[in-house]
């Protein structure tokens, strides 16, 4: 129990509060990632219900459900695209490139990494007909989520230090499985095969950014892991509006 509400905690604004965070309890709540998507998602499904209830048109309705993802989630993921993209694009040495993360001061590339991501899902939303929606609202989020411990398991810290050191130290097989269990199930669920290839879609393209971003740094940070999770939800819409084309 204490390590779901661990990472309600760590990711959302949600009130699940614990007292005592342990180590063992911080990396076992990796597993319970794609939980929290399946519940931010469940929430941005009831508001789309909701304001198409009353006559709120599209376009209002998307700005309104990503703001809503943002608050929900207290915009963690999104500042971590933001550094990571000023110091991704900073042309700076490794050493320059971590501190540059660390700093709490947004760059140029920052802010239009934010707005793009922003207006990018507005735009993907307004795309995907009213019979997908629902689906690809709750699957962005779950496998956002589950993009996370995809890339603690895959690559190293790059870090000595760091808020996301304890998740990374505390990753094995077992957590990263059940984890990927659990993202499968909810995935096979609401999307069925379908799904299940948007799954590989997220994977294959979570697993090239860490490869990426590795490449630059020598590993991740808690900033990438959420830069990889606000990329992830971009691709996910992307590939659902494919697959309205093509199977629908």
């Amino acid at each position: 129990m204490t390590s779901i509400l661990s990472a309600f905690q760590f990711l959302t604004i949600l009130p699940f509060k614990v007292k005592r965070l342990t180590d063992g309890a911080l990396a076992w709540a990796v597993v319970f990632f794609p939980i929290v998507g399946l519940v931010l998602g469940s929430i941005l499904a009831g508001a789309n219900y909701f304001l198409a209830s009353y006559g709120f048109n599209e376009i209002a309705s998307n700005i309104i459900l990503v703001i809503l993802l943002v608050i929900l989630t207290g915009g963690l993921h999104l500042d971590g695209l933001s550094d990571t993209f000023d110091a991704l694009f900073s042309g700076k040495s490794k050493e320059e490139m971590l501190a540059i993360m660390h700093d709490s001061h947004v760059g140029v590339m920052g802010v239009l990494a934010i707005i793009s991501a922003l207006l990018l899902k507005i735009a993907l939303l307004s795309v995907i007909g009213p019979e997908l929606k629902v689906k690809a609202l709750i699957l962005m989020c779950v496998l956002s989520r589950w993009s996370m411990p995809l890339s603690i398991y895959s690559f190293p810290y790059a870090r000595q230090n760091g808020k996301a050191k304890t998740f990374i130290d505390g990753m094995n097989i077992r957590i990263f499985l059940i984890a990927t269990l659990i993202a499968l199930v909810i995935t096979y669920f609401l999307g069925g095969l379908i799904g299940i290839s948007i799954l590989g879609v997220t994977a294959a393209c979570a697993y090239l950014t860490g490869i990426y971003i590795k490449s630059k740094i020598g590993g991740i940070t808690g900033d990438t892991i959420g830069a990889v999770s606000e990329l992830s939800e971009v691709i996910i819409l992307v590939s659902f509006i494919i697959v309205e084309r093509i199977v629908i």
